[in-house]
């Protein structure tokens, strides 16, 4: 049987091993063109398995009323979370909860307006799922989570306080009401996020973010990831693409131009990430250098 005769029962990209055999589909065809996601769910071999599409796998086998949440909605929105093969459902209370391998079910009570239809998948809203995490993640990660989702446009100031102000008695609500005022959007990525996070929550004062650089005619050049325009120190987060040739040369202009107009780089990597001391330690001696006192 050749891979061409399965197209013609036309499967689709996503599908059910009950919905493909009670269309016709052989289980040989089913084998031959399915990629087994769960029991009895199953991607086209010609589909690239990543996480909307796992979902859209998910979503054949799970009730109406089901919505992708937890750490699944954040990579759904866009937020920063590491990949993960299980994929997390929030479903109203009932007596028999759905439970395969590879999908982690959670009951939850939610409203309208906690959930929300995107690109054919629903999925708990940025700020609902701002709260879900919250029980879970450190308060560095999820300020992380909350900064993603505010760049991506899921969530705003205004639609998360709305939330956790009807969130009284929920796990993990105090840790999400301590972290939603430290959330912007303009942090460019999780990396800058626990950054600012650590320097914001350490006894040194709080930085600026995206902070402008000018050259002596007063035009802004260039900018900085987290700065302190009042010492002109400047805090940089370098990751993998800084060694591309291309980044790499941009980056030489960039802290030529803050050295001009007088500004201390201290700059971090991805081994810096590991906890807050060498990143406050380091950021507090620039600082000092600089005549900055407690």
């Amino acid at each position: 049987m050749t891979v061409a005769h399965v197209t013609e029962f036309d499967l689709g990209t996503a599908y059910t091993w009950t919905g493909a055999r009670g269309r016709g589909a052989t289980r040989g065809q089913i084998a031959q063109d399915g990629v087994r996601v769960g029991r009895g769910v199953y991607l086209s071999a010609a589909v690239e398995p990543d996480l909307p599409a796992r979902c859209r796998a998910w979503q054949l086998a799970l009730p109406a009323d089901a919505a992708f949440g937890l750490g699944t909605a954040a990579g759904l929105h866009g937020a920063p979370m590491a990949t993960s093969s299980t994929v997390h459902v929030v479903i109203p209370s009932r007596r028999q909860l759905p439970r395969r391998a590879g999908l982690t079910v959670h009951e939850r009570l939610l409203g309208a307006e906690d959930v929300v239809v995107l690109d054919g998948l629903r999925q708990t809203s940025g700020p609902q799922t701002f709260l879900d995490l919250a029980a879970g993640l450190p308060s560095a990660e999820l300020v992380a989570v909350g900064d993603g989702l505010l760049r991506a446009g899921r969530l705003t100031a205004e639609s998360l306080v709305r939330r956790l102000a009807r969130a009284d008695g929920v796990r993990g609500v105090v840790r999400a009401r301590e972290c939603a005022p430290l959330l912007t959007a303009a942090a460019a990525s999780r990396p800058e996020s626990l950054i600012r996070y650590w320097l914001v929550t350490s006894d040194l004062p709080d930085p600026q973010v995206q902070v402008p650089v000018h050259d002596r005619w007063g035009r802004e050049v260039t900018h900085a990831d987290l700065g302190y325009p009042q010492w002109k120190v400047a805090v940089e987060y370098e990751g993998q693409q800084h060694a591309e040739p291309d980044q790499f040369g941009r980056d030489i202009d960039r802290y030529s131009l803050m050295a001009a107009d007088g500004w201390l780089v201290v700059r971090f990597a991805a081994r810096h990430l590991g906890g807050p001391v060498v990143v406050v330690e380091r950021t507090r001696g620039a600082l000092v250098s600089r005549g900055w006192r407690p």
